[in-house]
């Protein structure tokens, strides 16, 4: 288990970002969702989300396999954009950024 982050032993997410409400969509797949969302965030990576500024999480999914969370991911960036705003428009229907909320359980 990696310190100040949330890893556990074959514990793997999938999530959602966007830029702001409405905004651009990103989904990724990580074993450690607090690292992955912080490189987002600090645009660590160039690529889509460092040029679009797609910082936000809005929505996460806990799997137990690799190979599961990266089928979901893969499955989730084939749906049209509505259906990946019904994933979260019931749990996190402001489009409040998780992020803030997750690093504080964390301290």
């Amino acid at each position: 288990m990696r310190k100040g982050s949330i890893v556990l032993s074959n514990t793997w997410f999938v999530y959602i970002l966007a830029s702001q409400r409405n905004g651009t969509l990103y989904v990724g797949s990580t074993d450690d969702i607090l690292r992955r969302v912080r490189e987002h965030r600090e645009y660590v990576h160039p690529g889509f989300t460092k040029k679009y500024r797609v910082t936000r999480l809005m929505w996460f999914e806990v799997h137990d396999k690799m190979v599961a969370a990266r089928y979901r991911e893969r499955a989730i960036k084939a749906w049209k954009r509505q259906w990946k705003i019904d994933l979260f428009k019931d749990t996190n229907p402001n489009w409040d950024d998780l992020y803030p909320a997750l690093t504080e359980q964390q301290r």
